[in-house]
């Protein structure tokens, strides 16, 4: 036996397969894959292999998806700010009482005006003239004009009797008038129409290319012996106004009619006209003392 031992030979079990990462190996798995009938990991294999291939790619993505959502958050920041600032000026709006705006205006302009007229005077000149210089003829007539019919207005407003008292009120109500001319319009349109398909109106071109309706027979415009008028029926939004200026008057009259009887008074202490009278008659002498009393009652302080 020698002092050398032989070497044993390698056995198949002994061999390790390395494997394989190059390009042959991911095209024999691809070929496995296909001969195997598995198409889906055969087409993610290959998105694979095209992914790798461009490292470039994912950065930009990366970046594209960063980009947007830096430009999401700055849409967001602008629309909170603005939110804010609309929430503040409408609370400041709220907060603002607009006849306490137009009275200190109204101070203002005041107070200009005397400031100029007392500069003006102290500097010997005319103060009428001087101010006309900021007016045309045309605005410096129409606001005497003007004026002038306020003037008239405030002389006229003293009972004189009842025929101014019914033109005052005519001229109100006609001020508030807001006549449905559209609807006009369209209901005398149709009424043409009509009385032009009976036969009581004829449509006849000038020679300027205009329309006129020549009434015929004389049974379409309205005279003082027409009575058409009965005939025509408002609509309900027509009948509603009505009824509520009714009422409104209604309730003006009996409002001057309380004025003047001097019933406004919202306690009730008497029982008849007579009992009405002789508690004014105590309170011209003794409401005076009584005041302190009878404001703690209504506080519900008193003893």
């Amino acid at each position: 036996m020698s002092s050398s031992t032989a070497a044993k030979p390698r056995t198949d079990e002994s061999i390790k397969t390395v494997p394989q990462d190059g390009p042959s190996a991911r095209l024999n798995d691809e070929s496995d894959a296909a001969s195997s009938g598995d198409p889906a990991k055969a087409t993610a294999d290959s998105t694979e292999q095209e992914t790798n291939d461009d490292p470039g790619e994912v950065p930009s993505m990366a970046q594209d998806r960063l980009a947007r959502f830096k430009a999401l958050k700055a849409r967001a920041k602008k629309a909170t700010d603005s939110n804010l600032k609309e929430t503040a000026a409408e609370s400041q709006r709220l907060s603002t009482d607009p006849a306490l705006l137009s009275s200190l205006s109204r101070k203002h302009a005041f107070a200009s005006h005397n400031l100029l007229k007392a500069d003006t005077e102290e500097a010997g000149e005319d103060f009428e003239r001087k101010r006309a210089w900021d007016w045309t003829i045309d605005e410096s007539e129409k606001w005497d004009k003007r004026m002038e019919k306020k003037q008239r207005h405030r002389d006229d407003v003293a009972f004189q009797d009842y025929r101014q008292d019914a033109r005052k009120v005519y001229k109100r109500q006609m001020r508030g008038l807001q006549p449905d001319l559209e609807a006009y319009e369209r209901e005398k349109l149709a009424a043409v129409e009509r009385a032009a398909a009976s036969g009581g109106l004829e449509i006849v071109e000038t020679n300027d290319g205009e329309l006129v309706a020549v009434d015929k027979n004389g049974t379409f415009y309205s005279t003082a012996d027409s009575t058409d008028f009965a005939e025509n029926k408002p609509d309900r939004a027509a009948v509603d106004k009505l009824v509520s200026d009714l009422q409104k008057a209604e309730e003006v009259r009996l409002k001057k009619r309380r004025d003047r009887r001097g019933d406004d008074d919202p306690d009730v202490t008497y029982i008849n006209e007579k009992n009405k009278q002789f508690n004014q008659k105590l309170g011209r002498f003794y409401d005076k003392y009584t005041k302190e009393i009878r404001d703690s009652f209504e506080r519900g302080t008193a003893l």
